[in-house]
């Protein structure tokens, strides 16, 4: 079995429209990091040019991590990823990973997107229009 190089950074792409994204990009970014996390806006220039092959109008859908060897994480594996960078949260992601501790990472993700969903909604939108189009879909 061949033997995997250590990730060295992972960037995180972020719905710069978001308040909710914003804010938890802010608190990441504040924490004590053992590996660097890089916010890039997703669907941004920066993005684009960084990731041409990844499907971008999904990483407005969805938390979206890339390690620095080209992994892609969506979702709860990405949520998971972003704590294991984090030195107070290593442990708690490591366990998040687990089978035991997996429905509990998704229920995080499930109450992070019901509460992105709610503060989308009180947007200005026309009456009738979805606050956030595609952005920010309530889980299922």
């Amino acid at each position: 079995m061949a033997e995997q190089a250590p990730v060295r950074y992972l960037t995180v792409l972020y719905d710069r429209d978001c308040p909710v994204c914003v804010r938890i990009r802010n608190w990441l970014t504040g924490q004590r990091q053992l590996v660097p996390l890089r916010m890039v806006p997703a669907a941004s220039a920066q993005a684009w040019r960084r990731f041409p092959k990844l499907e971008h109008a999904r990483t407005l859908r969805e938390i979206t991590v890339v390690g620095d060897g080209g992994q892609v994480w969506r979702g709860t594996d990405a949520f998971v990823m972003c704590l294991w960078a984090l030195a107070a949260y290593r442990a708690k992601a490591e366990w998040l990973a687990t089978p035991a501790g997996r429905p509990f990472a998704k229920a995080a993700m499930h109450t992070a997107a019901a509460v992105r969903h709610a503060v989308r909604t009180k947007s200005e939108a026309e009456p009738g229009e979805p606050a956030c189009d595609d952005h920010c879909a309530a889980p299922r």
